[in-house]
């Protein structure tokens, strides 16, 4: 609506706006979890929890209401017709093009499903004021080992996967929505070539994290939310996304079961292991073709 403004006018007030959203919520927000943190009662910490979440919900709002204001951008979306529950947890498999991939997802679903937790990298818990946001709302913070490192120190081998189960154990008892970038980095075709991957709009997905991700959760997990995103001019930045410069966003969501052959021992059971690799490819191979798809159908038919 307020995309006539002149770009000199309309960029430094998206930002402004946003850095006010940003100071506004996040006070509240590090007030109840200095109150969390120093009463560890259980029960209570579940309520503070809880309170956290609206906060950032009520954050994620507002920068929903940006998108609208002071964007031009069209948004195809299909499979969001079936009823998703507040009360329910999900696990939303994403391929990963963009950091634009999260303001999406939090459009999508904020307020439709149980506040999304991303799992984070661990050195960006140093983020001024983001960090320490994210730390308050539980969102799993993840140590990646490059093969380079894990070969000169195998000790370290599987320890991604186990931060993975203690980061998704304290979900086990709320509702929660976790969102897994099952190719563990953004899709590059430098990174896409360096892999040899065999899908030509996908890395390949890391099926160890994900299987700790089931591993933890349990049988606390109602379904999987397997969302596609594609971006009709490429993957953009952030700076694409504040300057208005997206011009087509295209969303497919499927949920999906979750069969009770998608539980069991990843690191110990070799048949177990083949099996969920399988399901993962499989899921993978699904996925790609759905982009293809996608890309090539004219935007009056995505609706």
């Amino acid at each position: 609506m307020l995309f006539f403004l002149p770009a000199l006018i309309r960029i430094p007030l998206v930002v402004l706006l946003l850095i006010l959203n940003v100071v506004v919520h996040i006070l509240p927000l590090f007030v109840l979890a200095l109150i969390k943190f120093l009463l560890p009662l259980a029960e209570f910490r579940r309520l503070c929890s809880r309170g956290l979440a609206l906060i950032a919900e009520n954050y994620a709002s507002v920068n929903n209401a940006m998108f609208i204001l002071f964007t031009r951008t069209r948004w195809h979306i299909a499979g969001m017709e079936s009823i998703l529950f507040r009360h329910n947890s999900y696990l939303i498999l994403c391929n990963h093009q963009s950091w634009v991939d999260i303001p999406v997802l939090l459009k999508l679903f904020n307020r439709r499903v149980p506040f999304l937790r991303f799992f984070i990298k661990q050195q960006l818990k140093w983020v001024p004021l983001l960090g320490l946001a994210w730390w308050a709302l539980d969102f799993p913070f993840m140590k990646r080992y490059s093969r380079a490192t894990l070969a000169r120190r195998p000790e370290l081998r599987g320890r991604d996967r186990e931060s993975t189960r203690r980061a998704c154990a304290k979900f086990k008892h709320i509702p929660v929505t976790v969102v897994n970038f099952a190719e563990g980095t953004r899709f590059t075709q430098a990174k896409h070539d360096a892999q040899g991957s065999p899908y030509h709009h996908l890395l390949r997905a890391r099926a160890g994290g994900l299987a700790s991700s089931f591993d933890a959760m349990g049988n606390s997990l109602h379904a999987i939310l397997d969302v596609t995103i594609v971006y009709a001019d490429g993957a953009p930045s952030m700076a694409d996304l504040l300057a208005g410069r997206i011009r087509d966003i295209r969303v497919h969501v499927h949920e999906r079961s979750i069969e009770a052959s998608l539980y069991g021992d990843y690191e110990n059971d070799k048949f177990f292991r083949k099996h969920f690799c399988n399901w993962v490819n499989a899921l993978w191979r699904s996925k790609g073709a759905k982009i293809e798809h996608m890309l090539a159908t004219p935007t009056a038919k995505l609706e």
